[in-house]
């Protein structure tokens, strides 16, 4: 459900839900977080389009807040 709402957000080109509460996250330029749930967490970063007109996104780690440690 979590990928499902993130990746409708990405192709409709507006901003993410409040429910995935995606920010960029301090002193890791580039990089972003998203938090679904109790200890849901992600980080992301935008990489180079591999398909005309659609947005490429990195998963770099998922897990729980401790993913945080090392972004």
């Amino acid at each position: 459900m979590t990928i499902a709402q993130f990746v409708e957000d990405l192709q409709g080109q507006r901003a993410f839900r409040k429910g995935l509460r995606v920010k960029g996250i301090k002193g890791a330029l580039g990089i972003f977080e998203m938090t679904w749930d109790a200890n849901g967490r992600a980080t992301f970063e935008y990489g180079e389009s591999t398909l005309p007109g659609e947005t490429h996104v990195i998963w770099r780690r998922v897990g729980t807040h401790e993913i945080f440690d090392k972004p």
